[in-house]
């Protein structure tokens, strides 16, 4: 990742609160990632704290250990966190897993952040979508779109990137964090999605997070765990292989494999990009 300018981080930032600023209060999807941090952050600085609430939504699909960082940063921005229990899974176009399930979660997710803020009188809804977002297969961003989020980050045009250097640059606790999608982009397109399979599949990544990997991917494959870490890390995931296979046995799965390409972000999506249809998927796919 080559350092964005700190002139242009001043003029990036400066171009988030001119967004925000006119809408005088704002609900923000909150994750705890690095995107709705930096988002969160900017409507902090851009309005008045007490007309800024983030929203989590706590539930299956949702890391546990997420939730305290994700309060954690809220309290030191000094903006009201609220956490909601949407119910993704009671929507079986989503828990059957189709290729545009993320367009139902968001529509979910987003319909009900919509009637919150009309309810607690927050003029918008804001995310953390970035401009790199636009170029790769999300469904979810329709979903925001036609619920008229505002994604504040893509609107000035900024990239992954730059949101880091940005969120660095502004001494935000998680600049540096690893990307982490819900934990239903584990399942291949086509195979239904359940709490108890969404519970293997965080027992195991849990798990490896507290060895001090820093990122990592158990996609389900039914009875199979493939396991994904940093390319970096796979020499030491390796060396770990009976502590690792022994955990992800007593979570629930028959097999262990440990992929040798290494983490790659959306590489469900590859069968998609070869044409393939959501019920012919290969087992493995990297």
């Amino acid at each position: 990742m080559n350092p964005v300018a700190t002139d242009t981080l001043h003029k990036r930032l400066a171009e988030l609160e001119r967004i925000l600023a006119p809408y005088g209060s704002a609900l923000v999807a909150f994750s705890g990632g690095v995107d709705s941090s930096l988002a969160l952050a900017a409507a902090a600085r851009a309005l008045p704290r007490h007309r800024v609430l983030a929203v989590t939504s706590n539930n299956e699909t949702y890391l546990p250990s997420e939730l305290d960082l994700a309060s954690e940063f809220a309290e030191s921005l000094g903006v009201e966190h609220l956490v909601v229990n949407t119910r993704e899974l009671d929507n079986p176009d989503y828990a059957s897993n189709p290729t545009n399930r993320c367009y139902f979660c968001k529509s979910t997710l987003y319909s009900d952040l919509a009637k919150l803020a009309e309810h607690r009188g927050y003029a918008c809804v804001v995310d953390g979508a970035n401009k790199d977002d636009e170029g790769d297969y999300r469904p979810g961003r329709k979903a925001a779109r036609e619920l008229g989020v505002v994604s504040v980050l893509s609107e000035a045009g900024m990239t992954k990137a730059e949101v880091r250097e940005l969120a660095k640059h502004l001494d935000l606790p998680t600049w540096d964090k690893p990307a982490l999608a819900c934990l239903s982009s584990r399942f291949p397109y086509g195979q239904e999605i359940t709490p108890e399979k969404l519970s293997q599949v965080a027992r195991a990544e849990e798990f490896m997070r507290r060895e001090g990997f820093l990122q990592v991917r158990v996609r389900h494959h039914g009875e199979i765990a493939r396991l994904e870490v940093g390319p970096e890390e796979l020499e030491r995931a390796f060396a770990m292989r009976e502590e690792i296979s022994t955990e992800l046995l007593n979570a629930g799965f028959l097999y262990v494999t440990l992929d040798l390409a290494g983490y790659k972000s959306g590489s469900l999506n590859a069968a998609l990009k070869k044409g393939k249809s959501k019920k012919a998927l290969p087992l493995i796919s990297s």
